[in-house]
């Protein structure tokens, strides 16, 4: 196990530290938002203006790593559909429909950060 952190069966993080791939949750090695899952939006996400390029660093990170730049996108990203599932709930309050909302458009601010950093790389010249 790596630094004592167990995921929610208990066994621990996949494989040893410095190895590709390893640094997965066992059985979730296609999904990434399970890191962001269990995260609550704070008072101080609401107000700090990098946190959305923070987590476009993150998954740019993922990316370098060679992860699958359309999976990543999918992790981000919160489709339309999803977002009118959600607000069309009639047990849903109006506040926690603003706040939907607001998860919505701070995942397309995410998801346009990580685009812009992906397009840079795929174009940067490369030397041979």
């Amino acid at each position: 196990m790596c630094g004592g952190r167990t995921n929610r069966r208990g066994t621990g993080l996949a494989g040893q530290r410095g190895q590709p791939g390893n640094h997965l949750i066992e059985g979730d090695a296609h999904r990434y938002t399970g890191i962001f899952a269990e995260m609550v939006m704070t008072a101080r996400d609401d107000f700090d203006p990098l946190a959305p390029q923070r987590e476009a660093a993150f998954f740019y990170g993922l990316f370098l790593r060679g992860h699958s730049v359309e999976t990543l996108r999918q992790d981000i990203d919160v489709p339309p559909a999803m977002l009118d599932k959600w607000l069309k709930a009639r047990d849903f309050e109006e506040s926690f429909r603003e706040s939907l909302q607001r998860v919505y458009t701070y995942r397309k601010q995410v998801l346009a950060i990580f685009d812009g950093l992906v397009w840079n790389e795929q174009k940067r010249p490369r030397l041979q």
